[in-house]
């Protein structure tokens, strides 16, 4: 695509996904089998269910914001039985997203996007605007909680924006 051409919405969130997909999935790679159950803290998830969580989070495009109006669900965290579930289990994730954002068009991305609880509006925002915050921030929210959990695991941590003290190129 040249600087003349214009990118669509959907294209820029794909591309978006694409890249924050590998960066993902390099992360991921790192969480030790032997250290689902871990926490930081009693309140805390564990790295099993944060791990898990972030596989997760690209496909609440597809399940959470596909709908116009979503009732509030119970939330319940699972937690991964296993590392090796991880990989496979974000890359689902990331075919639903695709599908969900190549779907999108201007008057779905714009239309309000509801969250209720027993008849009432908890939020209500438009649909992009949720896909910012429920899809990406979200994501790299708790992915970045997941790489101070393998810090303090002493797991190497790979690049993501840049080096990290453990590896100095981009992976």
């Amino acid at each position: 695509m040249t600087h003349t051409e214009t990118w669509s919405l959907p294209q820029m969130l794909l591309g978006e996904l694409e890249q924050e997909g590998q960066t993902t999935r390099r992360v991921l790679q790192r969480v030790p089998e032997g250290k689902l159950g871990w926490r930081p803290h009693p309140r805390s998830s564990s790295l099993g269910q944060l791990a898990l969580h972030v596989a997760i989070i690209p496909s609440l495009g597809m399940h959470v914001l596909g709908p116009d109006v979503l009732e509030a669900p119970e939330f319940v965290q699972p937690e991964a039985r296993t590392a090796a579930e991880l990989i496979p289990t974000l890359e689902e994730s990331l075919v639903l997203a695709r599908r969900f954002l190549s779907e999108l068009t201007p008057e779905r991305a714009e239309a309000m996007w509801r969250l209720m609880s027993a008849g009432r509006e908890l939020m209500a925002a438009p649909r992009v605007t949720m896909i910012r915050t429920l899809m990406f921030n979200h994501w790299y929210h708790h992915r970045g909680s997941l790489m101070v959990y393998l810090r303090l695991l002493d797991v190497p941590l790979p690049a993501v924006y840049g080096p990290t003290a453990d590896e100095k190129a981009f992976g």
